[in-house]
This record gives C-alpha cells, sequence and structure tokens, in this order.
C-alpha cells in the first residue's frame, strides 16, 4: 500500500560486515512430562495443559486433516461453551531413526503467547472465548506453568507485552532473559530466556526493521555457548514477522535481513549452527515458506499479497489493514506482470533490479523432519495448526534450524478435533491463540564422534 512505502534506501547494502558485540550475561521411548500447578512430574507418554494449581493474583465444512488449504470452518456457528473442554494432551515424537543419546541436547520453545493489549484490542478473534479467560493474570499463570513443564532450555516469545511479569516468574525458574519492545505505538516485542546455569550467553543483538525501511516489527538474535562443553555454540533467532497478509515484500524483506544478520554472527563465533524460531505469518504451502527451505525464491513467479499463502488459505485479515488506494499511474508504473513496482522489489530482495530472493542459510524445519500423525500433520510434514481464533485456523509459527545440529525429537502439536472442540483459544486449559512449539536437538558433531567410537569399538571387538 502506497501509504506504507518504505524508505527509499535498500537495506541490502545495510546489513554491517560484523555484529555489534554484548557483553556476556549471566511414537517413542523417551522420557516424558506431565505438569500440574508449578510443579513437573514424570509420566510415560504425554504431555499435559491441564493445571490444578491456584491462580495467581498477581499485577463451510470443517478442515481436512490432510491439506493446509481448507475451506474455511466457521467456529461461530456452534457454542463451544455447551460442551466440557476436551483433554489438552501433546505427545513427544522421537526421529526415527533416533540419534545415539548424548548429553549435547537442548530443547527450544516458540511460542507467541498472545499480547495482553492485543487481546482486547481484537476481542473480535475471541468471541467464542470466556470473558475469564482472557485475562492475563489467568492466562500468564497457564503459560509459565506449561513452560516451566516442558523445562525447555531456550525459550522464544513473541508479541511480549507483559515482559517483566514473566521475568519474574522465569528468574525463580532459573531462567536470564532479554527483550526487545517493536517500534513506534506498539507495546509488544520479542523476548527470549535460557537456563542460566546451562548455557552462557555470548552475544546478544535485536534488529528493529524500521531502520531498514521494513516496518516497526522486531527480532533478536544470541549466540550462547553451553556452560558443560565450551565447545557446543549455538546462535538462536527469534521473530514475529508483520502479519499483514497483503504485504508479502515486507515479510520476504523482514526473513532475508533476518537470515543474512544471522549468517553474520554465526560466522563471527566460528560458524556455529542457527536455529530461528518465531510467528512467521506465512503457511506452509506458501512461497515464502518455500523460500525458507529452497534459500531462494524468484519473486516474478508471484503476486506479492500471495506470498504468504494466508489469503489463498482463507484467512480472513484481522488486523483492519488498510486498502490500497489505486492510483492510474501507479498501475502504469507496474512493469512486472505480477503487480510490483521497483520500490517493492527493493524492499523484498534488496535490490531494485534484482527479482531473486536470497537468503545465505540452509534451513529445514524440525517439524518437517520429525514425522507426526495425520490427525495432527499436513502433506508436508508441518502441523495442521499452531493457531486458531474465530478467524484463522492453521500454522504461521515454525523451528527452523541449519547443518550442524539434528532434531531429536519434537512435542507434537493437537489433533485438529481436539482444537475444534475447545471452540478457540484461548481456553480453560491453554493461555494462548498459538501452540507452543518445541523441539530437541543434538549436535551432529557430538553424534558422529559417538558414532566413530561404536564403529572403532565394533572394530576391536571384532579383531580379537
Amino acid at each position: 500500500m502506497r501509504s506504507e512505502a518504505t524508505s527509499s534506501s535498500s537495506w541490502l547494502g545495510r546489513i554491517p560486515p560484523t555484529a555489534t558485540s554484548a557483553p556476556s550475561g549471566g511414537s517413542g521411548k523417551c522420557r516424558h512430562f506431565i505438569f500440574f500447578s508449578s510443579s513437573c512430574c514424570k509420566t510415560t507418554n504425554t504431555i499435559s495443559c491441564g493445571f490444578n494449581g491456584p491462580t495467581t493474583h498477581s499485577s463451510s465444512s470443517s478442515p481436512s486433516t490432510r491439506s493446509y488449504c481448507r475451506r474455511w470452518y466457521n467456529p461461530l456457528r456452534r457454542k463451544p461453551f455447551d460442551e466440557p473442554s476436551p483433554d489438552v494432551l501433546r505427545h513427544w515424537i522421537d526421529a526415527d531413526p533416533n540419534p545415539i543419546s548424548s548429553q549435547e541436547r537442548f530443547s527450544v520453545v516458540s511460542y507467541n503467547i498472545l499480547g495482553d493489549k492485543n487481546a482486547f484490542k481484537h476481542r473480535d478473534l475471541y468471541q467464542n472465548v470466556r470473558y475469564e479467560y482472557m485475562k492475563w493474570n489467568r492466562r500468564k499463570r497457564l503459560i509459565c506453568q506449561e513452560l516451566i513443564g516442558l523445562n525447555p532450555d531456550i525459550i522464544c516469545m513473541q508479541e511480549v507485552d507483559r515482559y517483566f511479569d514473566i521475568l519474574n516468574v522465569m528468574e525463580k525458574a532459573g531462567y536470564a532473559g532479554c527483550y526487545k519492545r517493536r517500534t513506534g505505538d506498539n507495546v509488544d516485542g520479542c523476548a527470549m530466556f535460557w537456563k542460566a546455569d546451562k548455557f552462557r550467553l555470548l552475544e546478544q543483538t535485536s534488529i528493529e526493521f524500521k531502520e531498514f525501511g521494513l516496518r516497526e516489527n522486531v527480532a533478536q538474535l544470541s549466540a550462547f555457548e553451553m556452560r558443560n562443553t565450551k565447545s557446543r555454540r549455538v546462535l538462536v533467532g527469534n521473530i514475529h514477522v508483520l502479519y499483514n497478509p497483503n504485504r508479502g515484500e515486507v515479510k520476504l524483506g523482514q526473513i532475508c535481513f533476518l537470515s543474512s544478520r544471522a549468517q553474520i554472527v554465526a560466522e563471527k563465533w566460528g560458524n556455529i549452527p542457527v536455529v530461528l524460531a518465531g510467528d512467521f505469518n506465512i503457511t506452509p504451502q506458501s512461497a515464502i515458506y518455500k523460500f525458507l527451505s529452497s534459500s531462494e525464491l524468484n519473486i516474478k513467479s508471484y503476486d506479492r499479497r500471495d506470498l504468504s499463502g494466508q489469503r489463498s488459505c482463507h484467512l480472513v485479515q484481522v488486523f483492519k489493514v488498510k486498502k490500497e488506494i489505486i492510483n492510474p499511474f501507479a498501475v502504469m508504473d507496474r512493469l512486472l506482470p505480477n503487480g510490483w513496482t521497483d520500490e517493492e522489489v527493493k524492499v523484498a530482495t534488496g535490490n531494485a533490479q534484482c527479482y531473486l530472493a536470497v537468503h545465505p542459510l540452509k534451513l529445514n524445519s524440525s517439524y518437517a523432519s520429525v514425522k507426526g500423525s495425520p490427525r495432527t500433520r499436513g502433506i508436508n510434514g508441518e502441523p495442521l495448526a499452531t493457531s486458531y481464533h474465530s478467524k484463522f485456523f492453521g500454522t504461521v509459527d515454525y523451528l527452523w534450524y541449519t547443518k550442524g545440529l539434528v532434531p531429536t525429537r519434537v512435542l507434537d502439536t493437537l489433533p485438529v478435533d481436539i482444537l475444534r472442540r475447545t471452540g478457540g483459544l484461548p481456553c480453560k486449559k491453554l493461555g494462548s491463540d498459538h501452540l507452543a512449539l518445541v523441539s530437541e536437538f543434538a549436535f551432529a558433531e557430538a553424534i558422529n564422534e559417538c558414532n566413530d567410537y561404536m564403529s572403532t569399538s565394533s572394530e576391536k571387538i571384532a579383531m580379537h
């Protein structure tokens, strides 16, 4: 839209040669957890998001289970309050084959927790949700209990506008944290937490996309070193990509810039592996998803308004996106067949004369890499739904990783029939309109070292 025109200078030429340093800061057989109140109790199969602890008083057809592009199911046609709340059980799924056991593993969570202000600013998205389920104190309790029960090593949150409320809880659980608020009049941002006794923070840098003509969104990059083995390092990125379904060029530009900056920081610390977490506001069948997994995209082949896949999956534009004013001179100025101007090309690729968007990371999706159930996964292995409210039911959240890491297991998402029975999120047992994504990773070098040791031992035994 013309009113949202980006700055005349390209973001491509503004990626610094070095990153800014910050001083160091403080069906499977694996173990599973079920958590109640603030405790973490072992069980054999599942994770439950049902809590028995007291409330804290602190400051038109149904969707297919096999396809992402499905006709819109309208939850407003039923009354969810007439049915009991379903059991919210999530299962760990091990990679097949599962890598040899190694102590050098770590788990990462990506979680859009639904900002308190957004929850009430866009109340039309939660018409099926009881008012009490929308209150921040209740949602904070559920979210923090869920995370403490999961016991992850690194947590990436999006849409955080009560950071210090969460920090107070997470610090007591042994986590350190950092926060980056969105620019402009926005009150929410991205937050990252990590276990202070397991990881040492080597560097933390934040990205304000507005500085590069890419709207008010922000991202975080944090380089960590494992305290018990200083040779094991990892870079974790956290992003909440622009929502607007029509602004595919901005989404693409934000992801390109984050990937390029991540590559710089990773090289600085010895070409360390990278994990990118976040709410990418794209669907698994979209062109931008293809771009993330293949590292390049010829934008000539796509309409910028369809890059995210949101419109083709019947996503209603819920945040009152302003309609683009059609200017006949602007129409004449569109030279590419799918309606791209030079300015939009520059926003997407960093160069008005280059229609090929590229990023330097070789990314894989952790959930797509670990086979799941047909009740929870779509045609390309991604979850069928990571978010559910009155105007959207689908997947927009991801955990990406690069060479040097291997996903060992993931916490599967909820089956779509269970999600539908909630009537919409948040619900009695879940504090956000998104599901938390959880992946456990092992360092590939550690696995190779174990394999070499096993092979050598076998050869020695055979010789005797």
